[in-house]
Order: structure tokens, then C-alpha cells, then sequence
């Protein structure tokens, strides 16, 4: 982090080489080592820099896999298959210095360091219009709020905050980025961020599809009502906050559900399809392709793709999940493979089975962009990268969607003691699924609710169970389906505990820890995360 962050004080700008953008506006794994030796001169090289900051939304380290990790830990997902760093992170036996929590942290804090660079970097351009800085600065504001928003939460502590600064603090440059005192106060830094952000930001509906991926107000208003839920667990007036932001994303920022498909099954699987990567649903995603975007979906599918494509066998769904569902929720098949589930792999209709899978289930949402081709033939298939190694895919990772809006602005009002006004929001995503209404729902349906409308996301069950106080539900032992035949999709199995309960300490365990070889670097100027 030394270098990281502390360098993100340097008064430079960055652009990187045209190389770095052969696709599109945004080379999610760009090539070679970017520039700062020049002030930007034109609107071409300030857009060179903008792109930049983006990069680090396909690594490995970070939306392309590391970063669910911690996530993994929940009640929802197993490893999948033996991995030993993973496991201890599951059951929170680690110092911080795993490379799959470390190389996080350092990876999203470059991300911060490149928006501040260009925070610093916009009022000493030349030859740029007016109208390209403000949308400059104003992605600029909304990764690095983004971006702060992932560390505070994921390492902040109630009692003790994770590092920041910034050019408008009069020592930026000079000194080693303060820890602020409490995760509070990240929260308050990346609203300020997000609101200068949606200030700036044009309408997502107003970008061309050149542009399509960039931040837009939608995003930003978006990320301040999850941080406003997050904060609220410490300050319940935040919850007042929330409605009226989800109520701008649904009006000015003309976000919708996908409905109109048909069947219920059919609108939720819509939300997962390459077609459907920039509909009324989007509201922030990893934009993906071919060459670079999150490798999830290759990293969640059957271990060597059953001898076709080199799936990678990780993350698998518990039997918990499975269960949470009601009994004609369509959305548990379109999100659950379990053996005999029929389905399209490269062009032919199989039948589910799982050599490694150690529940029995594999996350089905995002097998679409493995549908396609003929002959079960990977190489006629132009949805995904031929490289199994790195599997990204046409289908963009979905962060946040309109759902989750609904779901927040629903429990905000639940929190408020407005249970008839939160039915409908909660009722808007159960009707797209075919289910009937709830009247006055209660906090308890609202868990339910998010639980299996958004399984198998980013968007972290592990933090919605500690902000709830659910630590039972952490600690229980989790289950999965043991089958007599593991390539027999008809076979047998018997439900057996394939996770031993946990000990999730929340005296301890309510953030993660910092690497103690940066709190070492720092001397004296970081503490580690209470309890660690």
C-alpha cells in the first residue's frame, strides 16, 4: 500500500498510450506502463485518462474474482474446490497478508490513486472543452467514491476508518494518507464524492454506445443509497435518506425492471444476457468482451467445462440457498444448476452434473455467453475469450442493478416504521417473478426477499448479515448434496454438512484486517483493524 497510496499525493497527470484502447473508450487489461509526463492538451488525451482509471474493474484481484472471496464467506456459497488461502478466508483464519484480500486492497487503491489523479490533473489541461472536464471530473468523483465505498466497507471499522486523501486536503502530496477515525467517516467522504459525481454526470440514456460503461448519475445516486444503508447501521437517520434518491433513479434516471418476456422465468433470466447488458436494469456493471472485463463467469463454471472449455470450479451455492427459495420462485432454477437441470452448453441441451462441485449446485446465472456455438465446439463460440485462462466473457458482471434500489428503498422505509408504503417496492420485484403480493411486508420478508433476488452477486450477503446482526446464520454449519454417482445427472445424493459451523467473532470479524506488513511500513501512522 506504501507505494499505492502514498504516491497518490504526486501532482501529475496520466494518459495512457493509444495502444491501451483498441476496442472501445475503455481497454479493461491495458498494455504497458501509462505515461504522466505531460499535461493533458486535448480532449483525446484527457479521455485517455479518464479510461485509465477503469482498468482495474476486470482483475483478477478484484471484480474479476478476488474480491468474492470475501463475499465466499457468507451462508449462501462454498469454495467449490480445495483452495487453502480461500478456505481460511471463509473461515476467517488469516493475518491480511493473503494475496487474495492484499492484492485487493492494492488494486482498488491504484483505482482511488488514478481518479485523484485526475481530480488534481483537469484544472492544469489545455485545450480541453468545458464539457469534456466536467464529465471528466465528474467519473473521476464517481470512481473514486466507487471505489473508496469497496474499502471502507469491506475494511473499515466502526471504531477505525480506512486510509484517504485527496487533492483538496491542503497536505495531499506531503504526507502519508491519514486513517480517518471511523468507517463513518469514509461514508461521509464518498456520499461528498458520489453527490459532486451525480452533479456533473449526464443521464446514462444520453451516452451513444461508444460511450455505454462509463458513470453516469444513475450509478452515482445509486452508490449513495448503498452507502447510505451501509452507514445507517450506525445512524439510523440515514435510512430517511434513501427513498427519495431511489425514487430519482427510477425518474430522472429511467432505470426499470425487465419485464414483458413472456413468463416470469423467462424476466429474470433476461437479466442475465448479453442482449440485455445495457437495458433499464443497468445501473453499474464490470464491462466485459472478449479480450478483458470479470472472468467470473468462467470462474463459477464446472471445473474444465466438463472437457470442453477450462471452467475454473469455484463458488458453489448451499444447500441454505437452495431451500430460502419458495417452492414456484422461478428465479431458483435460473440462478441454481443442480444435478438433472437441463441446460445449453455450447449449442447442446445437457443434462447438470458436477465431478468437483462440493455442494452439488453451480451458479447458473451467468451460463448464457456458454449457450452459444455448435457441436459443443468452444471455438465456434464468439461470446467468450478462447482462453481459458482468462475467461471473460460478452455478458458484463452486474454490481448493481434497479432491483437492489427496490430492495433498499423498501427496507429504509421497513426501518422507518413505513411497512404499507414498502410493499411496493418489494411487491414490483415479486410480481415480475409471478408471486403474490405482501401487504405490509416486515423487515424479515425484505431479508428473504434480497436474499434470493440478488444470490450469487456482488453485492455481498456476508456484509448484509453483519449490518443485520444475523451472525447465527454466519456460524451455521452449511450443507450441500452428496450423490452416490458424481457423473450420473440422475443420481441419488444425500443432504450432508459440506462446511463445519464457524466461529464469526463480531467483536473481531465485522471488517477484515489490513496487511500488517503496511501497517508496519506506515510507521506508527495505521493502526490494524480493531480486534485483528
Amino acid at each position: 500500500m506504501k507505494h499505492i497510496i502514498k504516491n497518490a499525493g504526486l501532482a501529475i497527470v496520466m494518459a495512457v498510450s493509444a495502444s491501451a484502447c483498441t476496442e472501445s473508450w475503455v481497454d479493461t487489461k491495458p498494455n504497458g506502463s501509462p505515461t504522466t509526463a505531460f499535461f493533458w492538451k486535448s480532449d483525446e488525451d484527457l479521455n485517455k485518462a479518464v479510461a485509465a482509471m477503469y482498468a482495474p474493474m476486470g482483475y483478477e484481484n478484484t471484480w474479476g474474482r478476488n474480491l468474492f472471496w470475501m463475499q465466499n464467506a457468507s451462508d449462501d456459497i462454498v469454495t467449490g474446490r480445495v483452495r487453502a488461502e480461500s478456505d481460511n478466508i471463509k473461515n476467517f483464519n488469516i493475518t491480511g497478508r493473503e494475496g487474495s484480500i492484499a492484492n485487493c486492497w492494492n488494486d482498488v487503491y491504484w483505482m482511488l490513486n488514478k481518479a485523484n489523479q485526475v481530480i488534481q490533473g483537469i484544472p492544469t489541461a489545455t485545450g480541453v472543452s468545458d464539457a469534456v472536464k466536467n464529465r471528466a471530473l465528474g467519473e473521476a468523483y464517481f470512481i473514486r467514491g466507487f471505489a473508496h465505498f469497496w474499502l471502507a466497507y469491506s475494511w473499515g471499522h466502526k471504531d477505525l476508518g480506512v486510509p484517504f486523501d485527496g487533492p483538496e486536503n491542503a497536505e495531499f502530496g506531503k504526507r502519508i494518507p491519514p486513517q480517518l477515525p471511523s468507517v463513518t467517516d469514509n461514508y461521509a467522504q464518498i456520499i461528498s464524492d458520489l453527490q459532486k459525481a451525480a452533479d456533473l454526470l449526464p443521464l446514462f440514456q444520453t451516452y451513444g454506445a461508444s460511450d455505454q460503461g462509463r458513470a453516469h448519475k444513475a450509478a452515482a445516486w445509486g452508490y449513495m443509497v448503498k452507502t447510505y444503508a451501509y452507514w445507517a447501521q450506525y445512524d439510523a437517520s440515514k435510512w430517511a435518506l434513501i427513498p427519495d434518491l431511489a425514487d430519482k433513479i427510477k425518474n430522472e434516471g429511467a432505470r426499470a425492471l425487465i419485464t414483458g418476456k413472456g413468463n416470469a422465468a423467462a424476466n429474470y433470466q433476461a437479466v442475465f444476457t448479453i442482449e440485455n447488458n445495457w437495458t433499464s436494469e443497468y445501473i453499474w456493471s464490470v464491462n466485459s468482451g472478449i479480450q478483458g472485463g470479470s472472468i467470473f463467469p468462467g470462474v463459477a463454471l464446472e471445473n474444465k467445462g466438463w472437457g470442453i472449455f477450462n471452467g475454473w470450479g469455484y463458488f458453489q451455492p448451499t444447500e441454505e440457498l437452495y431451500d430460502e427459495y419458495e417452492a414456484k420462485d422461478p428465479r431458483r432454477e435460473v440462478t441454481i444448476l443442480k444435478f438433472g437441470d437441463k441446460f445449453t452448453y455450447f449449442g447442446k441441451e445437457r443434462s447438470y452434473f458436477s465431478t468437483n462441485s462440493l455442494s452439488g449446485f453451480q451458479i447458473r446465472k451467468y451460463m448464457e455467453p456458454y449457450s452459444y456455438g455448435s457441436n459443443e465446439n468452444a471455438g465456434s463460440n464468439t461470446m467468450i475469450n478462447q482462453n481459458g485462462d482468462g475467461p471473460s466473457t460478452r455478458l458484463n458482471l452486474p454490481l448493481m442493478r434497479y432491483a437492489e434500489i427496490l430492495l433498499f428503498k423498501a427496507e429504509a422505509l421497513i426501518k422507518q416504521n413505513k411497512n404499507a408504503e414498502a410493499a411496493a417496492p418489494l411487491n414490483e420485484i415479486r410480481a415480475r417473478v409471478g408471486l403474490a403480493p405482501i401487504a405490509a411486508p416486515t423487515l424479515a420478508d425484505l431479508k428473504h426477499e434480497r436474499r434470493v433476488e440478488l444470490a450469487c452477486e456482488w453485492t455481498d450477503r456476508l456484509a448484509d448479515l453483519k449490518r443485520w446482526g444475523d451472525y447465527d446464520k454466519i456460524n451455521m454449519p452449511l450443507h450441500g448434496r452428496i450423490h452416490d454417482n458424481k457423473t450420473d445427472p440422475a443420481s441419488p445424493y444425500k443432504i450432508q454438512v459440506v462446511w463445519p459451523a464457524r466461529s464469526f467473532d463480531p467483536g473481531k470479524h465485522m471488517a477484515w484486517p489490513m496487511n500488517p506488513d503496511e501497517v508496519s511500513r506506515s510507521n506508527g501512522a495505521y493502526k490494524q483493524t480493531p480486534g485483528w
